[in-house]
């Protein structure tokens, strides 16, 4: 697996951004260490692989999790691009956001009352 390419992949994940990965796209998503406790869908031959990574994999033509939106074939294009389209759209999701907004509540905080940050 090229290192560029996970390194890519999990800075999307840490940067809260909407992610989109169709037929054995996943296998990137499983060895980039970001699949663990996520619901998604691929080609049915990575089913084993995501499981042991910690996902749930599901038969699904279409399925979104916290701004992961993932397909199983080009059968599904459709569904898939225009499910992307709109989670993109979207921006951050969920309980990424509600994450991000604690994140940037602390920062407030530490900047309101420095000395605070330093307790």
């Amino acid at each position: 697996m090229n290192e560029d390419a996970v390194r890519f992949t999990r800075s999307f994940f840490d940067g809260s951004k909407p992610v989109a990965a169709i037929c054995h796209g996943p296998w990137l998503l499983v060895e980039a260490d970001v699949v663990r406790g996520r619901t998604l869908t691929s080609y049915p031959s990575l089913k084993t692989d995501i499981r042991n990574a910690g996902g749930r994999w599901v038969d699904e033509e279409v399925h979104v999790d916290n701004g992961l939106v993932t397909s199983r074939r080009p059968d599904d294009l459709e569904a898939f691009g225009s499910k992307m389209i709109e989670e993109f759209a979207e921006g951050i999701h969920g309980e990424r956001r509600g994450r991000m907004a604690e994140v940037r509540e602390m920062a407030g905080e530490r900047a309101a009352d420095p000395a605070g940050a330093r307790r």
